[in-house]
């Protein structure tokens, strides 16, 4: 899995630590909701069932392969 550097710093935050390589790649695979971001970065979002169905939320890079962000969504409406 491609990742940036802000993902990796920021993947060390305790809210974050927990999350697992092979959930964000179920995500990116088969995303419930998939959108581009005005600066060409894309969203991504899935639920995941081992942590109570809550969704995540999956931001790569134009590219469409490099992880940039990853993080718990709250907001998240299907």
């Amino acid at each position: 899995m491609k990742t940036t550097q802000y993902f990796r710093y920021t993947r060390q935050r305790p809210d974050r630590v927990m999350i697992l390589d092979e959930w964000i790649e179920r995500v990116i695979q088969n995303p419930l909701r998939k959108e581009r971001q005005e600066d060409g970065r894309i969203r991504c979002w899935g639920r995941i069932p081992e942590m109570g169905n809550r969704a995540l939320r999956v931001i790569l890079l134009e590219d469409g392969e490099t992880v940039h962000n990853v993080f718990f969504d709250r907001s998240f409406k299907e």
